[in-house]
């Protein structure tokens, strides 16, 4: 069975009949539940929900202590190349942009891995558009091996690979991957994945089970909030990583909430996901998902992410450059997406210790 099935299952649900259908005693039901099912998810991020965001909020953050503490895991994104051969409407690095390309030689990943190590964080993302042949697997490898020099944790998000060449990745030192749908409608997905390899669907929806069946240690989930229904899109999200999480135990699943920011060529959200719809998800993800992580990156702006500690967040990009190279490299690349904390990790470490909570610089290591 693939998560398509599922989809298939829900693709046709008519949410607006159930929203409107809801009373305040199904809302009040599930939050009360300490198991719950796809349908009290609903009920969670359904408009009925909005005047019970506190109660939600106190159920949150007594499920996030009682499975992660008062901790928040730091990573640092490195990218390594922005070339890219697919035409992506909402991405920064379309192969159809005139931005300014890179790519980094291994001398220059050496060069920024030794930089970032200097930060004391021990979990790396590094990151290429999808030019598979400019990005082959062989150079994958070779990056591989120069930042498990350095770090204890190194995840990618890079294009689709098959399970072979996960397995062989991992074999290196690969422990995590990162994986976005982009957007679980299947017309928009069609729409907005003008040209190239990504836009293959079916291929994309089953990398998470690919990396999974590798025997990866971490995978992360998500939708870019902005390109579908808000809500609809979180549930999508929200199935997968019951999916996931029910068919591979071994692996740790994760969620995160990018919204769509700023980026080359101008492409809007076709539907404003506003703070309080974000915390509201964000909320519902940690009661139906209590042992997931869940991922706020540097996409949202500083105060707006240090007002979402408590509420169900376990991990935090810190520091982060969404242009090739950039924390070593001098010849800088156009950004992939606007990023919107500007702090630097040091300055993010300050005040989650400021805020009593303990900051995760390493959490894993694996000896290959």
């Amino acid at each position: 069975m693939s998560f398509i099935n599922l989809i298939e299952k829900y693709e046709n649900f008519d949410f607006d009949s159930y929203f409107s259908q809801l009373k305040e005693e199904d809302i009040r039901r599930s939050i009360s539940k300490d198991k719950r099912d796809i349908y009290d998810f609903l009920n969670l991020i359904s408009p009925q929900a909005l005047p019970y965001l506190e109660e939600m909020a106190i159920k949150a953050r007594a499920l996030t202590e009682q499975w992660f503490g008062r901790t928040i895991m730091l990573y640092i994104p490195l990218y390594v190349s922005n070339y890219c051969s697919n035409q992506c409407a909402y991405c920064g690095f379309n192969v159809a942009n005139n931005i300014k390309r890179k790519h980094l030689s291994l001398q220059e990943v050496e060069e920024e891995a030794r930089e970032i190590a200097k930060t004391g964080i021990k979990h790396i993302l590094f990151l290429t558009g999808e030019a598979e042949k400019l990005v082959p697997i062989s150079y994958l490898k070779d990056v591989i091996l120069i930042l498990k020099k350095y770090f204890s944790s190194i995840s990618l998000e890079v294009y689709p690979l098959d399970e072979k060449e996960y397995r062989e990745l991992q074999e290196l030192g690969l422990d995590g991957l990162t994986i976005y749908q982009e957007v679980y409608d299947r017309k928009i997905y069609d729409e907005v994945h003008i040209k190239g390899r990504k836009k293959d669907y079916l291929w994309r929806l089953d990398t998470a089970e690919r990396g999974a069946r590798a025997g990866l240690r971490s995978v992360n989930i998500g939708t870019l909030f902005g390109l579908g229904s808000i809500r609809k899109e979180a549930f999508f999200s929200a199935l997968h990583g019951k999916y996931l999480t029910d068919k591979y135990i071994n692996t740790e699943f994760s969620l995160s909430l990018p919204r769509i920011n700023n980026a080359e060529g101008g492409f809007q959200a076709k539907e404003i996901m506003d703070n309080i719809s974000f915390v509201q998800i964000l909320l519902a993800y940690r009661l139906f998902l209590p042992r997931a992580g869940i991922n706020i990156s540097t996409r949202e702006k500083a105060e707006f992410r240090e007002k979402l500690l408590g509420l169900g967040v376990t991990k935090f990009s810190a520091g982060s450059k969404t242009s090739v190279g950039s924390y070593k490299v001098e010849d800088k690349s156009t950004e992939q997406f606007e990023t919107s904390d500007k702090r630097s990790s040091q300055e993010v470490v300050a005040m989650l210790k400021a805020k009593n909570y303990q900051v995760i610089y390493k959490d894993w290591e694996l000896i290959v």
